[in-house]
């Protein structure tokens, strides 16, 4: 009889252990992308940027973090008849950044297609975008096209992606793939350079820049353990 219940003890511990997984909390990594502009300009060129972000995980599906972008933003007008403005952004922003995925709300271990998309995940921030835009020069005493070549916004991003995760030989993920969408509504005038608010006797619409990347995360440090297996 003991030998029996010390047999389904150990059944019932291996099964609950085997219900868990260990998760690395910290993550750093970087990628690249195609930025889109919808400023003040009908032309919604595109431009490229990378970025680099540092990550905390409170389980494998929920993070906050910071994030920094460099690179190009565009628009240009000049094909348009009567129009001569065009911008070149070359940008820098910086971001807080929280995320919740999928898996954190979903049961996906009994069912494939949950489990390919327990990775899918929706985030959003608070950060600042430094404007150093190259834009049309006008020597007239009144500029026709008013604004300021260096600025600073508040940005408020919006993320929606999808992480695809990688073990290591001990099962822990160590090495995570990122498709990541980006949306960013900025607050003032100055992602064109151009400000047509003094003219016009009101704000113009805000300035939004999108942002698509795909970039590669590592995980180290003090590890965690969570209620499902993630692989």
């Amino acid at each position: 009889m003991k030998t029996i219940l010390t047999a389904c003890l150990s059944l019932l511990f291996c099964i609950h252990v085997k219900a868990q997984s260990n998760f690395y909390k910290i993550s750093v990594g970087g990628g690249f992308g195609v930025t889109q502009s919808f400023t003040d300009l009908k032309k919604h060129s595109f431009g490229l940027a990378g970025y680099g972000l540092a990550d905390y995980y409170f389980t494998p599906f929920i993070s906050a973090g910071i994030e920094g972008q460099m690179g190009k933003i565009k628009g240009d007008d000049t094909k348009i008849p009567a129009n001569e403005r065009y911008f070149t952004n070359s940008y820098k922003a910086f971001t807080l950044n929280g995320r919740i995925a999928l898996g954190a709300l979903i049961d996906y271990e009994k069912n494939g297609f949950s489990n390919t998309i327990k990775g899918l995940y929706l985030g959003t921030g608070l950060g600042l975008v430094l404007n150093k835009v190259d834009r049309i020069k006008e020597d007239r005493e009144v500029p026709l096209y008013p604004g300021k070549e260096s600025s600073k916004n508040l940005l408020f991003p919006v993320n929606v992606g999808i992480n695809f995760y990688f073990s290591d030989h001990s099962d822990y993920t160590r090495y995570i793939l990122n498709f990541n969408y980006q949306s960013n509504l900025t607050i003032g005038e100055g992602l064109d350079g151009y400000d047509d608010s003094s003219k016009k006797f009101r704000s113009g619409n805000p300035d939004i820049y999108t942002y698509f990347s795909v970039g590669l995360r590592y995980q180290f440090g003090s590890v965690g353990l969570f209620k499902k297996t993630v692989f």
